[in-house]
């Protein structure tokens, strides 16, 4: 397994431990539907909430949050959407984005809540 592949699963375990130790409950990690892909879905209260996560290495050039770029962000806006229909979701959704900075053994977590919205 590459470095790149092992360090993107060891982010969604931490986003997933993260969300759940913060009030979430995961409904599904990786899912997909076609080629579309959700890292985690998870839900709270109010929301239901699609997660795409992020990591990278300390040393990173782009901001992991700006590689959820508009063509990805429609992906999972998609993805969601099937997700929702599929599931007779009835809460209101929420597109957040998890970004995980390694630092050696060392990490840090952002929870960007509501990180874009869908355009019609």
């Amino acid at each position: 397994m590459s470095d790149t592949l092992q360090k993107g699963n060891k982010g969604e375990e931490i986003a997933a431990s993260f969300l759940k130790t913060t009030g979430y409950r995961i409904r599904e990690r990786n899912w997909k539907t076609g080629r579309n892909e959700i890292d985690i879905i998870a839900e709270n209260d109010n929301f239901i909430v699609f997660v795409e996560v992020k990591s990278r290495a300390a040393d990173f050039l782009v901001n992991p949050r700006e590689a959820v770029n508009v063509p990805k962000q429609r992906t999972i806006i998609f993805a969601a959407s099937n997700y929702i229909k599929n599931h007779n979701i009835i809460k209101e959704s929420r597109f957040d984005i998890i970004t995980v900075i390694f630092n050696g053994n060392d990490y840090d977590i952002d929870h960007i809540q509501a990180a874009y919205y869908p355009t019609l």
